[in-house]
């Protein structure tokens, strides 16, 4: 027993020891860590404080030569600033001596100066004398007051004046004219070449042909009960009178008159004439006219290539089929207006849709200006604005007969092409009546005029001749005569193209020999 508590306690003492003996390796192995350390520290730090001591010697080297430099460019500049001074205050010393030297000058010439001017007042005044005593004596020698004298030398430079006042407008007047007619020509050939239309009569009537003669009793019908139904319901005259098989439609009314004639054209097809079944053609014919002028407008603009009209406008347009100006349709004008205003465009760089537009839509108040009270022009205004047309068209459309001032090259385009479309040859005619007025007011506006002796119109009145009084009438004043007379004509007459205006002068002398 006893030696099992010796071994015990041996083994305690070992491993107590061997625990001691632990501690102590660790602990001289720890130490020896941390004066590896610490001498790795030492190092370590010896090195920094070598590199920041030679990071200070550069750092401070470099301030030295920074300070150094920035001394040597400061030094430099104010040297520079210093010669700089120096030739100022030189240039500013040299300015002074030619101020001084200007001043001594000009002192010297106002007081030249005004010794001329003195002496220059004494001119005046000696001047002033003779120029009185002159007059004195030319008044004398000539018999003439200055009044009289200044009235003669007037009429003199009045004269001078017109004389050379005439040549100029003339000279002006024939090269400007030279100009404008070649490239006027130019446009105007090129776009007539382009575009032609063709041309309905004027008529205020139509003539139904009839197959034989009987049917104009089944027409008039008993005690005339047929053709009254038809005039009421069509607001047309029929005319039935010894014209062999034929009946012929009046009215001013040209759609009236269409509606009425295709209404008896099937009703003669028909044969059943009574007012029952008149009434009933006419309803269709007029369903049938309102087609076709539907029609029409859609393809007038599908001709001219506009698109975006208003619908009643298209149906305005239809309308213009059946109405006639001088001769002229008036839906065939619309076209041909807007054909030469697109043509015309494009030949001077405009908008060529927006002219077609308004050439197409100028008379468009022609449809139904026998309808309402106003002019055409109005009424087409008031149509266009009614359906949201452009500023640029509605203006188009008020200028086309110079109601108002154009405001666009447009209004003028649609200006020339209606007067071309009007005024070609073939393209409309006048009434007798017309005419002869527009003879008569062309004769009397040339001799209203003061020295105008006869007048003659000529050539359907596209030229008037003025034989002018030659005692009253120079030769100058004549090129200033004929421009007021061609300005008076241009105010009051309407007319198509243009009227040429020619002033004879002529002096005769008689004798006889006894």
């Amino acid at each position: 027993m006893l030696k099992y508590i010796i071994f015990a306690i041996v083994l305690v003492l070992a491993v107590i020891i061997t625990w001691f003996a632990a501690i102590a390796y660790r602990k001289n192995i720890a130490e020896a860590k941390v004066g590896k350390a610490e001498d790795k520290a030492r190092e370590i730090l010896d090195e920094a404080l070598k590199s920041a001591e030679a990071k200070k010697r550069e750092t401070l080297l470099e301030a030295k030569e920074e300070a150094l430099k920035t001394k040597n460019d400061i030094e430099k500049e104010v040297k520079d600033r210093r010669s700089e001074l120096q030739r100022m205050e030189k240039r500013v010393m040299s300015r002074e001596e030619n101020l001084d030297k200007k001043t001594e000058a000009v002192e010297k010439k106002e007081a030249y100066l005004s010794k001329k001017e003195a002496e220059l007042d004494a001119k005046k005044s000696e001047i002033a004398d003779l120029e009185a005593r002159r007059t004195q004596e030319l008044e004398r020698i000539s018999g003439l007051t200055s009044e009289q004298a200044k009235e003669y030398l007037l009429k003199t430079v009045e004269d001078d004046v017109k004389h050379e006042t005439a040549v100029m407008i003339k000279e002006l007047e024939a090269r400007a004219k030279e100009e404008a007619d070649k490239r006027a020509r130019d446009y105007v050939v090129t776009a007539i070449q382009k575009c032609a239309a063709d041309h309905v009569s004027e008529t205020t009537i139509s003539l139904v042909q009839l197959p034989n003669d009987d049917m104009k009793g089944r027409i008039i019908g008993r005690e005339g009960r047929n053709i009254r139904t038809l005039e009421t319901l069509t607001g047309v005259d029929l005319i039935i009178d010894d014209t062999p098989e034929a009946v012929v439609l009046s009215s001013f009314d040209p759609i009236r008159r269409e509606v009425a004639r295709i209404a008896l054209e099937k009703l003669i097809v028909d044969g059943r004439i009574h007012p029952a079944r008149i009434e009933e053609m006419v309803e269709k014919a007029q369903k049938e006219v309102d087609t076709i002028i539907k029609e029409e407008g859609e393809n007038a603009i599908l001709e001219v290539g506009v698109h975006g009209i208003h619908p009643e406008l298209v149906k305005l347009l239809g309308r213009m089929k059946f109405r006639t100006s001088y001769g002229q349709n008036a839906l065939k004008h619309s076209i041909e207006v807007a054909q030469l205003s697109g043509l015309l465009a494009g030949e001077l760089g405009l908008d060529v849709r927006i002219a077609k537009r308004a050439g197409l839509l100028h008379d468009i108040g022609k449809s139904i200006d026998h309808e309402m009270e106003g002019s055409h022009v109005t009424i087409g205004v008031d149509l266009c604005r009614k359906y949201k047309e452009s500023a640029i068209v509605i203006n188009a459309v008020e200028a086309h007969h110079g109601d108002v001032e154009p405001q666009s090259l447009i209004a003028c385009i649609v200006q020339a092409a209606d007067t071309i479309s009007a005024a070609r040859p073939g393209a409309r005619r006048e009434t007798l009546e017309t005419y002869t007025t527009r003879l008569s007011a062309l004769e009397g506006i040339a001799n209203s005029f003061k020295g105008v002796e006869k007048t003659f119109a000529i050539q359907a009145g596209r030229e008037i001749r003025v034989m002018v009084v030659p005692e009253q009438i120079s030769d100058e004043d004549m090129v200033l005569l004929a421009r007021d007379i061609s300005k008076q004509i241009e105010a009051e007459l309407e007319y198509p193209g243009q009227i040429k205006v020619n002033l004879i002068r002529e002096s005769r002398v008689t004798d006889f020999a006894k």
